[in-house]
């Protein structure tokens, strides 16, 4: 199960043979996490890209005052890294927390580098991830300069469709940019604008 989800991630962008396809299972090492449980804390190297196989995890920042703020979401079928410290191997400043009890496959930076040896492709495949969290962050960027809280909701819908239902308000309201109070006057709002 595991490795379907993760070999047909891979096989979108780059095709490998099933001996190849056995040696990039074998340098992946399977981990378990609890619900609220850290994977990764502010301060910390980022020794790992994570997949998830089962459950869900976020990405986010904690600013001087204490307030979230959340970066991103790592469903069933992503990977997740704090990118800065992964490539530099310097402390990072994002923390990656198990929103529900997950299970992930983690490859160790050393393990990726020698992957980019022995199977070429997977620079490409890495590439093509690398490049679109790159416009997915930039996009998000200008999103928050210029789009109202409804359109930005209505972007996170289509980001991630199989959250909305499942993250908690809070989540959401942190990942777009607004209160939660403000959130839920949004949500109301736009339920009764359906309705007309």
């Amino acid at each position: 199960m595991a490795a379907n989800i993760i070999i047909d991630s891979i096989t979108r962008h780059i095709q490998l043979s099933a001996d190849e396809q056995q040696h990039f299972m074998s340098l992946l090492q399977p981990k378990s996490f609890k619900r609220k449980q850290f994977i990764l804390q502010q301060g910390e190297i980022c020794k790992y890209s994570t997949f998830v196989i089962k459950g869900c995890l976020r990405g986010f920042t904690i600013d001087q005052n204490g307030d979230e703020h959340v970066l991103n979401f790592a469903p069933v079928g992503w990977w997740i890294a704090d990118m800065y410290s992964l490539l530099t191997q310097k402390p990072g400043v994002l923390n990656i927390e198990a929103m529900e009890d997950t299970e992930v496959l983690l490859l160790s930076k050393a393990n990726q580098e020698k992957l980019y040896h022995e199977i070429p492709q997977f620079e490409r495949f890495f590439r093509i991830i690398t490049e679109n969290s790159l416009v997915s962050y930039q996009q998000r960027l200008i999103d928050n300069l210029s789009l109202t809280a409804e359109e930005r909701y209505n972007n996170f819908c289509k980001r991630y469709p199989t959250l909305i239902y499942s993250l908690p308000k809070k989540q959401i309201a942190s990942y777009i940019g607004v209160t939660p109070e403000f959130f839920s006057r949004m949500q109301h709002r736009m339920l009764v604008k359906d309705k007309k």
